[in-house]
């Protein structure tokens, strides 16, 4: 059905937007999430030793693969969406008329590539933490030896390679949700010349906040010595 679904232009439209309000409730839980660092390292090793635990410590995992088959997907289908609607105006109004047009969606495009390589590095970096000494870090919660996901995000934020490449993909990150934001609801039909403004200023307030609070945690350790 999910391939019948996908076959049809309105299907990846809407398996479009399903797996944008994925992501985006995914983005905003994260930043929730990695922003308890400022409260200290018990509040984050709970956060994580919770996260580590649930469902026998499967949960996680299938959220993970879950964020994973989504991003898959939505890159997927925004590629062969503008193919398609770059095909259909250079037949309709010629080559000239489709550059504004598709200037967006290039954009969206290339910052969704690079949120797809990045997605990946993170996973590698933070949470199978390959090549690093990230595994012997250990915090005492309450008598409880868990993973000191507080020293593992300061040692690794410590990095400026790293926290550089951080901030670059949270530039990309805020770019790519600014326009797609305000797409969603587009999507679903809910948008009208009235309400098509505040769904754009909404995109925008979105892009920013995610912008401002995880760039502040690179920026806090990186440049002004956080936790070190």
């Amino acid at each position: 059905m999910l391939l019948k679904l996908a076959s049809s232009s309105v299907g990846k439209k809407l398996l479009v937007g399903l797996t944008g309000i994925i992501l985006v409730g995914f983005i905003l839980g994260h930043m929730a999430g990695n922003l308890l660092v400022f409260m200290g390292p018990k509040a984050i090793n709970e956060y994580g030793h919770m996260l580590h635990t649930m469902g026998h410590g499967m949960a996680v995992w299938v959220a993970r693969a879950v964020i994973f088959c989504s991003i898959i997907l939505h890159v997927v289908l925004t590629i062969q969406l503008t193919k398609q609607n770059r095909a259909a105006r250079t037949e309709r109004y010629g080559f000239e008329a489709t550059q504004v047009a598709t200037r967006s969606s290039r954009m969206m495009i290339v910052s969704g590539l690079t949120l797809l390589a990045f997605f990946i590095y993170h996973i590698m970096h933070f949470t199978v933490r390959a090549g690093s000494d990230f595994n012997s870090l250990t915090y005492d919660l309450d008598g409880v030896q868990v993973h000191n996901v507080y020293q593992m995000v300061i040692n690794g934020f410590s990095v400026p390679a790293v926290s550089l490449f951080y901030i670059i993909s949270m530039l990309f990150l805020s770019s790519h949700l600014s326009h797609g934001v305000a797409s969603i609801p587009q999507t679903f039909g809910i948008n009208t010349e009235a309400t098509g403004p505040l769904f754009k200023k909404l995109g925008y307030a979105f892009a920013a906040l995610i912008l401002i609070g995880n760039c502040s945690i690179p920026i806090a350790i990186w440049l002004f010595g956080y936790g070190r």
